[in-house]
């Protein structure tokens, strides 16, 4: 597959994934009427567990992460304690206090978080235009909270504090690569979700009943569980601030849901930032970053295909294009081609230490 038919699935997969995550956000108002915040974020993430199971099926391997490495093990625990057990609590207790319009547009935050951290702690290269992006889509957020109007310090504070929790865990499972994306997605939905119902229900007692539950269930099975898996698909190929820049359409998605669904309006201000979200993803993607650089030998295990100019090693009688994923080695190389920062290039851009340039 050529970089621009690869990019174009990776973009593909991150639509859908945003598609299904904003529709969690109205699903989760209508059920926060029954059940605890803390219980809901739990079913929401055992129901993203059950979502993947398909997908675990048709792959037929499954390995344990504390078997993958000490490495993967510990990005995997980071990505379980913030994006399964804070990040959806948070999100929650401020949609128990604002409108789904109001928390659906605040979400357009997580960008920001990724994208800031992204910079500062996880080697991640942004241009002008990448840079540009960002800052349309941050105020894209400001105008949508301006002219949401009262919706809340407090649930402000709450998505926002939710949306860094996502940032961080964003960038820890783009890093994953010793398990495939519905893997970290069952190991996610299964300890997180547990976690957070044992808590919510058993102690707080708030599990609403029987239909809720599985309505619940539901909605986490598509909204998190196969959203969570072709999310990361897309973020290790692209990178995590990139693949955040697609995923902002998520709040968009779930304001229409709560037009339709909710009764909630759509007004002019929401329509503007459309636009900036919009501006914003065409200024991200018409960046190219490529220069000569350097390829330390790695040896790891992830989902790979054989016509992407890393994988090179033989397997007798299977097509270049066939995906496939077992523990494979890399040799030193330094070649130069344009690049997104993914599992294989999270080399520095500083100090001149990389040749060339990016548009």
């Amino acid at each position: 597959m050529s970089d621009r038919r690869n990019t174009g699935f990776l973009v593909g997969a991150g639509l859908l994934a945003a598609c299904l995550f904003g529709a969690a956000t109205p699903a989760s108002k209508m059920l926060l009427h029954d059940v605890e915040p803390q219980a809901l974020a739990g079913l929401l993430y055992i129901g993203a567990a059950i979502g993947v199971l398909p997908i675990l099926f048709r792959e037929r391997s499954f390995c344990l992460p504390w078997r993958a490495g000490r490495r993967t093990s510990l990005l995997l625990a980071g990505a379980i304690v913030s994006g399964g057990v804070l990040g959806p609590w948070l999100l929650l207790l401020g949609l128990r206090v604002a409108r789904s319009g109001s928390v659906s547009l605040l979400l357009s935050l997580e960008l920001v978080a990724t994208v800031l951290l992204g910079r500062l702690l996880f080697r991640e290269h942004l241009s002008a235009r990448g840079w540009f992006g960002a800052a349309g889509t941050l105020a894209a957020a400001v105008l949508l909270a301006a002219g949401e109007g009262s919706a809340g310090v407090l649930a402000a504070l709450l998505v926002g504090a939710g949306c860094l929790c996502w940032g961080f865990d964003n960038h820890f499972t783009a890093l994953i690569d010793g398990i495939t994306p519905a893997q970290t997605t069952l190991w996610k939905g299964v300890v997180a979700g547990l976690f957070n119902l044992i808590v919510g229900g058993a102690v707080l007692g708030g599990v609403g009943n029987a239909t809720s539950a599985v309505l619940a269930l539901v909605v986490g099975a598509f909204a998190y569980g196969i959203s969570i898996a072709l999310y990361i698909t897309a973020a290790q190929g692209l990178g995590a601030s990139r693949s955040q820049m697609v995923f902002s359409v998520a709040p968009f998605f779930g304001v229409i849901l709560s037009l339709l669904f909710l009764g909630e309006t759509f007004t002019g201000v929401q329509a503007g930032a459309a636009a900036l979200v919009g501006g914003s993803l065409v200024l991200l993607f018409s960046e190219r970053h490529g220069h000569v650089h350097r390829h330390d030998r790695m040896v790891h295990h992830h989902w790979h295909r054989h016509d992407d100019d890393h994988h090179n090693h033989e397997h007798a009688g299977a097509p270049a294009a066939t995906a496939h994923a077992h523990s494979h080695s890399h040799e030193a190389e330094e070649h130069e081609h344009v690049h997104w920062p993914d599992l294989h290039h999270r080399h520095s851009h500083e100090n001149g230490d990389q040749r060339g340039s990016s548009d």
